[in-house]
């Protein structure tokens, strides 16, 4: 058997490729929408890839998986519970899937989502064990994945009453020295404490997982499992993801080579409805940018916060720090559901300043600064981080409002005031003001070092 994870950081999302020695056939599982990747490694393997597979319709991500239905002849699979706008063989619960020596045994595990499945693995060349457990969201490291994300409260308690069922009835009797391999890992904000590996057993969850914990009594887990507390904000894209996973993403194609715009392009692209997305570091973009822009740095978190806080009906224009980050944050995009963008700023903010066009600045207190002016009667503090962070601990006296929610929140802020924004580091609170100073807010500041900075410099907290 060959096996392999692909992991992808911004999105803490893994897939697989499952490969058989003796025939040569593979199944791709929980597929990225950039989809080379797989035919790299089949190539270097000596594989096709005949099957592909989601555990269920993912409201993180895009999948892929009809992007490879472009690429070869290819059966697509799905649980016989989802309901889908492409065709794709149904998979009942019990039911086998055999390529050469490996066997896919499907187990239905709704909880997650009601159609999600878990794919158990035996390599048959060399035994009749049970080897790995592709869990999807059903089991992860350290945590299971959500169950509130479908809808309202009564929902999300069913999905938690069927996250315990799956894992009592299905998961929990196999044997401790089955390997657990997750779809949603490390940076994915669809578990509140998901640990940092990329794999586990099931007799490690078994010992240590505190959620597997509770699993006795079916209230303990539910309020385990829903506590608000630690589960990070859903972002707002997430529901427009899942929607068009069911109906299938229309396939990417050949992908067109943004072109770079001269500054006077852009303006026009800009007076034309286009949205600047200024993908440089909250420094850079504090110390001057295209009126208007939107922040948001091309890190590891970038397509998650592009889809939180990005139009998802306007065109795009870029400003890149580097030419050679072109084509990361253009895939990033997509993954994540936006068209590829109208194009970028040739020679960046140095063209556009020499050629005489509008600067902003956003400006950039130290935790030093806050300490000073945050009691002064004009002056509100607004955290912008996680619920889990805010009730850990937070700036005495601040206002809280999670970054990806704050699009559809920002109404409840005073405009005459001076609005300092942090988060854990800086990166956040960009975003976030960049966001209040395209929606017209006059006075906004954004705290560089966060509440990091804060605690190390041993200021007051509350909570």
């Amino acid at each position: 058997m060959i096996f392999h994870q692909f992991y992808l950081e911004s999105l803490g999302h893994a897939s697989y490729l499952i490969g058989s020695e003796q025939t040569g056939e593979s199944l791709v599982l929980d597929v990225r929408r950039d989809v080379d990747t797989y035919y790299q490694l089949a190539r270097d393997k000596d594989l096709r890839i005949t099957h592909a597979a989601d555990t269920h319709q993912h409201n993180d991500y895009l999948t892929g998986i009809t992007n490879l239905e472009q690429r070869g002849s290819l059966e697509l699979l799905a649980s016989a519970r989802a309901e889908l706008g492409y065709r794709a063989r149904a998979l009942q619960d019990g039911e086998h899937l055999r390529l050469g020596e490996v066997d896919f045994e499907v187990l239905h595990t709704p909880g997650h989502t009601p159609e999600h499945i878990s794919l158990l693995v035996r390599d048959l060349g060399r035994g009749e064990e049970p080897l790995i457990l592709l869990s999807g969201g059903a089991l992860l490291v350290d945590d299971v994945a959500r169950p509130d994300l479908l809808g309202g409260e009564e929902a999300a308690r069913q999905g938690a009453q069927d996250m315990s069922r799956s894992l009592r009835e299905k998961i929990l009797p196999l044997p401790d020295h089955v390997m657990v391999f997750p779809t949603h890992v490390a940076g994915s904000l669809c578990g509140g404490s998901i640990g940092s590996m990329l794999f586990t057993t099931l007799g490690y969850e078994r010992r240590l997982n505190k959620l597997l914990s509770c699993i006795v009594d079916e209230k303990d887990f539910e309020s385990a499992c829903l506590d608000l507390d630690t589960l990070p904000t859903v972002p707002p894209f997430w529901p427009r993801m899942r929607k068009q996973n069911i109906q299938g993403p229309t396939p990417l194609g050949v992908l067109a080579e943004p072109p770079a715009l001269p500054p006077g392009e852009l303006e026009r692209a800009v007076q034309d409805g286009a949205v600047v997305v200024d993908c440089r570091a909250a420094e850079a973009f504090g110390g001057g940018h295209i009126p208007g822009a939107i922040n948001v740095d091309l890190s590891s978190s970038f397509p998650t916060w592009a889809g939180s806080v990005l139009p998802a009906d306007r065109p795009l224009v870029l400003v890149l720090e580097r030419t050679a980050d072109l084509w990361e944050a253009c895939v990033s995009l997509l993954r994540v559901g936006f068209e590829l963008p109208r194009g970028w700023l040739a020679g960046g903010m140095l063209a556009w300043r020499t050629a005489g066009q509008p600067i902003a600045r956003v400006p950039q207190w130290t935790v030093e600064d806050l300490i000073r002016h945050r009691d002064a009667p004009d002056c509100l503090v607004l955290d912008v981080r996680q619920p889990g962070e805010w009730q850990a601990g937070r700036v005495p006296g601040a206002v809280h409002i999670p970054g990806a929610s704050l699009p559809g929140e920002m109404d409840q802020l005073p405009r005459a005031s001076t609005i300092a924004v942090y988060c854990g580091s800086g990166y956040r609170s960009s975003i976030a003001t960049s966001l209040l100073k395209r929606a017209g807010f006059p006075e906004v500041v954004n705290v560089l070092g966060g509440f990091s900075a804060w605690q190390q410099r041993q200021y007051p907290v509350e909570g």
